[in-house]
């Protein structure tokens, strides 16, 4: 069952830094047999409070694909420097058999 990781840019702490991760963390999540269904700017509310600045969604071919790639060795270090650069809000969600 596939498996997506749905992540929620809530602020730019370095810009430069945030970059650097950018440029760096797609080939990472395609070794894992990631990838990408939503990179956008602002969301358009339709109902409630949710405001996210930028959305970020990608699929997995399963949660145990998902989870290899967070605790890789490889992602590591670009998770630390995603840390740095900016702050954000993610979550793994199994999608439907």
């Amino acid at each position: 069952m596939s498996a997506f990781v749905i992540a929620e840019r809530v602020q730019v702490l370095d810009a430069e830094k945030l970059q650097r991760y950018l440029d760096a963390v797609s080939p990472t999540i395609e070794r894992y047999g990631g990838r990408y269904h939503v990179v956008s700017g602002p969301a358009e509310v339709l109902e409630g409070e949710w405001r996210p600045p930028a959305l970020v969604v990608f699929e997995f071919p399963s949660r145990e694909r998902a989870l290899r790639w967070w605790n890789s060795d490889e992602y590591a270090p670009l998770k630390a420097l995603r840390r740095e650069a900016a702050v954000y809000n993610m979550v793994l969600v199994e999608g439907l058999a």
